[in-house]
């Protein structure tokens, strides 16, 4: 994905309309990387994606995505994205999100009202924290998705790179 179209994706899901399902479904042969820029993998449609070597160690990203996860989201998603009483189960709901309605949700939040029970995923648009890191809370998640990375830790990891390094001080205000 070239540099110049890396806040595309943010720019037209915040355009979605809301409430809209998804008829999409990711799999292992979807969120395959297909290119790598910098370090930072995409899939053959251009979505970010993870990058696990046979030995085990993943992308830097997919690192940092399970890091920001379990600073930000496991409180309500639970450890992993396995769920709650009162949150989904993330490694379910990114089967069937494409990455657009992804960092809409994320960004604007959402309420739903099933079965009598209203849920509420508040707006993460301005916290920093997560808003810097949703690519790489987007790949954690999408890996855990299609099953490639099991429950806890990623044991080995690729150094960070640069490309991360300079986004982390600009988005961050450092």
């Amino acid at each position: 994905m070239p540099s110049t179209f890396k806040y595309v994706p943010l720019v037209l899901a915040l355009l979605l309309p809301a409430g809209v399902p998804s008829a999409f479904a990711d799999d292992k042969a979807a969120a395959a990387a297909v290119t790598n820029e910098d370090g930072k993998y995409f899939d053959a449609e251009g979505s970010p994606t993870f990058k696990i070597a046979e030995d085990g160690t993943v992308d830097w990203y997919t690192y940092s995505g399970y890091r920001r996860f379990n600073s930000e989201c496991f409180v309500c998603h639970g450890a992993d994205g396995a769920g709650s009483s009162f949150a989904p189960v993330l490694a379910d709901s990114l089967k069937v999100l494409t990455y657009g309605e992804f960092l809409q949700i994320v960004a604007e939040g959402r309420k739903n009202l099933t079965a009598g029970k209203e849920s509420v995923m508040p707006s993460f648009g301005n916290n920093k924290n997560v808003y810097c890191y949703l690519d790489d809370i987007y790949v954690y998640l999408r890996a855990r998705a299609v099953g490639d990375l099991p429950r806890g830790r990623p044991a080995k990891k690729e150094e960070k790179p640069q490309a991360a390094k300079d986004h982390e001080t600009s988005c961050m205000g450092g």
